[in-house]
């Protein structure tokens, strides 16, 4: 009998996400689950009412054509224009995906060659690492180090890990899990060095909307950037509808033609009728996007305060909806087991943040709870977390 392995060996290191595992703890104990990134709560009803008449009209219960359907794009060209100042062409510089995760996967798969080295913000979302992978290249990771309340990038240390074999930066900002949000500075720094070595950028930028201090700068906007970066975003996170998977991926009509050569031979096409009410969606009035910004910093500051309480010492993110938190101060310095009886100890459970490290050792003490919960959950999770010091 052949004894070859059945997984693809180039997967063989990963298994089961830690957020399959967790959520399935979460739901075995009756924990609060404030592990996996999803609001407990539906989006705006408009949207949802846009998506039940997408399917009654019949627009989007078949094959919607493979660059996504025009009212999107266009839709999306228009908040590009409206956010960002970014002109975008609907019909040649926009691709819909299944989620931002395909969008990744498909331009990794497009542009990275075995042997090629792509580098990453450590701690990284753990479909990155996955994806490298599948494309057969080395992930380079520049690891973000907690520092005066807050995570930072040591522009040196990116510099250096630049060598003749880098194909592309992967950059996520607004970052998952650290929450910051990398600065104008930092940013044109990054610029400059990609324009000095002639690599390709890939930005995650799904959490672009929620930004809570400073402001979040597209790295497309920058100069020398527009014609080497491949810019990701979704409706997942923006309007709390991560079920529907509709993300985008803009860049050159070059650029994007190659993420859509491999991205046909993974979905093909997806969510028909959502991408209609999405259209929708991203029309909707400054309230709408501010009121969601606002609602979130009110829930982080919630969180927070009641981690801090709970004895962590708590790094408070700029932007998305994650906070970190070290355990050390808990007498704890192992966030996988510390994860994993947190259930059992108080009814919460949260993620350990080393799956999201190469360098396992760096992130072992930082765990990351989520706060895109309603403000009842998060007041019980806090005074469930408080058992911890009693």
């Amino acid at each position: 009998m052949n004894t070859r392995p059945l997984l693809n060996r180039r997967l063989a290191e990963f298994g089961t996400t830690i957020f399959a595992e967790m959520s399935a703890l979460a739901a075995a104990t009756g924990s609060i689950n404030l592990g996996q990134g999803f609001p407990d709560t539906d989006g705006p009803e408009e949207i949802r009412e846009a998506a039940v008449r997408a399917i009654r009209d019949g627009r989007g219960n078949q094959y919607p054509p493979g660059p996504g359907v025009p009212e999107l794009r266009t839709a999306i060209s228009d908040h590009q224009a409206r956010f960002h100042g970014l002109t975008v062409d609907p019909d040649t510089e926009v691709l819909v995906t299944a989620g931002a995760t395909e969008a990744i996967a498909a331009a990794l798969l497009a542009l990275v060659e075995p042997g090629d080295e792509v580098i990453a913000l450590e701690p990284y979302y753990d479909s990155y690492a996955a994806c490298v992978a599948l494309a057969g290249g080395r992930r380079v990771p520049v690891t973000l180090r907690p520092r005066d309340g807050a995570y930072h990038l040591d522009l040196d240390e990116l510099r250096d890990a630049v060598t003749d074999r880098t194909r592309l930066l992967l950059l996520n900002t607004p970052h998952n899990p650290t929450g910051t949000v990398l600065t104008r500075a930092e940013l044109t720094a990054v610029a400059e060095l990609a324009v000095e070595r002639d690599l390709l950028v890939i930005t995650d930028e799904v959490y672009e909307h929620l930004v809570f201090e400073g402001e979040h700068l597209p790295l497309a906007a920058f100069p020398g950037m527009r014609e080497r970066t491949l810019t990701i975003s979704s409706a997942g996170k923006t309007f709390s509808y991560t079920g529907w998977k509709v993300g985008w991926i803009t860049g050159t009509p070059e650029l994007v033609s190659a993420v859509r050569a491999a991205k046909q031979y993974l979905t093909y096409v997806a969510s028909g009728p959502f991408q209609y009410a999405i259209a929708e969606g991203l029309r909707l009035p400054d309230t709408y996007f501010t009121g969601l910004r606002d609602d979130l910093r009110h829930k982080r500051d919630l969180l927070c305060a009641g981690l801090t309480d709970a004895g962590f010492t708590v790094y408070r993110p700029a932007g998305t909806y994650f906070v970190t938190t070290d355990i050390r101060p808990l007498g704890e310095e192992d966030g996988f087991q510390f994860c994993r009886k947190l259930p059992e100890r108080c009814g919460v459970v949260a993620i350990p943040n080393a799956v999201f490290y190469d360098h396992r050792e760096q992130g072992a003490p930082f765990v990351r709870f989520a706060f895109c919960k309603r403000e009842s959950v998060l007041g019980e999770a806090v005074d469930r977390l408080r058992k911890l010091t009693v």
